[in-house]
């Protein structure tokens, strides 16, 4: 099955994110954006708190199931913390050529 991982992280750790994905194997292809978080966070900005929301950055990373969790070992260790994730299942994977 697929599984659609998303990571949401400081965008301070992008860079390091990326080159870490590029190594592995199991990740072909993914997408990254800048997003903003809204809720309730540990250790905000003065500008966070005021705003109600922090700047992110999010990446989608399509996966066979079983690859989640190598991904997901090897954060800590080559990236950093302040890592939200999620998996989504995905019923379809195609390309229209």
């Amino acid at each position: 099955m697929n599984v659609m991982l998303m990571l949401n992280i400081n965008p301070e750790l992008e860079e390091d994110l990326i080159d870490y994905l590029l190594q592995l194997d199991c990740v072909q292809s993914f997408t990254s954006y800048h997003v903003r978080s809204h809720g309730r966070f540990d250790k905000l900005t003065l500008a966070e708190q005021v705003s109600g929301r922090r700047k992110r950055c999010q990446l989608e990373i399509l996966l066979d199931e079983p690859d989640v969790t190598a991904v997901l070992t090897g954060l800590a260790a080559n990236v950093g913390r302040d890592i939200m994730y999620w998996e989504q299942p995905v019923r379809n994977v195609g390309k229209i050529a």
